[in-house]
């Protein structure tokens, strides 16, 4: 097994101490709060995450309010993430944090490792920075950066490989501030050691130990599995109008965007004319909203959308019920998918 170079906490701290980015969860740090941030970024750009975070940890500002909050006000604080089962898992184990941690998070990796939505990464980061403990958190970031120092084109996302990469930070681990080592590591991989791109490495603080750098091959590292193409799903969304309110029905408790509020949608992709076919309106009561396209991990859906506008007394449509438009922004979470479809009722 490759070794990393010894020198490199020591060079990477250094770095980190002068460049790291400034974040509300590293200014003002509390468990809790490592906690929120470390799930909340898991699949979320920091620079996105940033006013999700502030805006979920205002409302709910420690392990007894996530605990005790209703579901749909939950979803509401998570609404545009996505990954919606981060936040019921984060709910999950607020109660357990409540029945048999008083409320607290363990200083315990293994425990850590047990809480619903946490695997090994995110254990092994809330450990580290939130009680130091020596225990490496190695993400898609540190995984990148390894590979380019050791000139290594194994398949990353191998679960040995993965392994052996975990293995290899953990012996070069520092004694005191492990939380802020794992944290350089992760922040040389999203400032300087890029993906999909030519990393900038002539501004990296240990340009010299990379391996992958002096053979010329920095630029072709990390190797990846290729993934599998998206299934693609066409969809008519439509916001079904009456005076003041517009119509929304709610996705099944399980399954993609599970317990989530959206607009009444058709499979296929419908004309103008087979919208106002179906609800027995005038073709000037449909005004086309555009077509939209939201991708998923696996499904990518082009959707068209219309808004119809209906009378009052009109009949709900199949499941739906009617509420004011005002509510609809300030009650119901509402998958980001729909984004485009929003804009058009502000």
């Amino acid at each position: 097994m490759q070794q990393l170079p010894a020198t490199l906490p020591q060079l990477l701290l250094r770095w980190y101490d002068n460049n790291r980015r400034r974040l509300p969860w590293r200014e003002d740090p509390s468990p809790y709060r490592t906690w929120i941030s470390e799930v909340m970024l898991q699949q979320t750009r920091v620079e996105a995450g940033i006013a999700y975070f502030e805006r979920f940890t205002d409302a709910l500002p420690d392990i007894a309010a996530l605990a005790a909050v209703e579901e749909q006000q939950l979803l509401k604080l998570w609404e545009g993430l996505g990954y919606y089962s981060r936040a019921r898992n984060l709910k999950k184990a607020a109660g357990i944090l409540m029945e048999q941690y008083s409320g607290q998070l363990p200083a315990d990796f293994e425990a850590l490792k047990k809480l619903p939505g946490l695997g090994e990464y995110s254990a092994g980061a809330i450990a580290s920075i939130a009680f130091d403990i020596r225990v490496p958190a190695v993400d898609g970031n540190v995984l990148r950066v390894a590979a380019r120092l050791l000139d290594d084109d194994r398949n990353i996302e191998d679960a040995a490989v993965k392994r052996e990469f975990r293995q290899t930070v953990w012996e070069i681990l520092p004694q005191q501030r492990v939380g802020d080592f794992n944290q350089s590591l992760m922040e040389l991989g999203a400032l300087i050691c890029l993906p999909n791109g030519r990393p900038l490495c002539e501004c990296c603080p240990v340009a010299e130990l990379c391996r992958a750098r002096a053979a010329g091959r920095q630029q072709s590292l990390p190797t990846r599995q290729k993934k599998a193409g998206r299934r693609r799903e066409h969809k008519t969304v439509l916001l079904l109008c009456r005076p003041g309110e517009v119509q929304i029905t709610q996705r099944p408790a399980r399954g993609l965007l599970a317990s989530l509020w959206e607009f009444p949608t058709l499979p296929g992709q419908h004309t103008a004319s087979e919208v106002a076919e179906l609800f027995s309106a005038p073709l000037s009561a449909v005004t086309a909203l555009g077509s939209a396209t939201h991708i998923f991990t696996h499904i990518e859906w082009q959707m068209e959308g219309y808004c119809v506008e209906l009378p009052a007394n009109a009949p709900l449509f199949s499941g739906c019920l009617s509420v004011p438009v005002g509510e609809l922004f300030s009650s119901y979470p509402i998958p980001s998918a729909y984004a485009a479809y929003l804009k058009a009722l502000r």
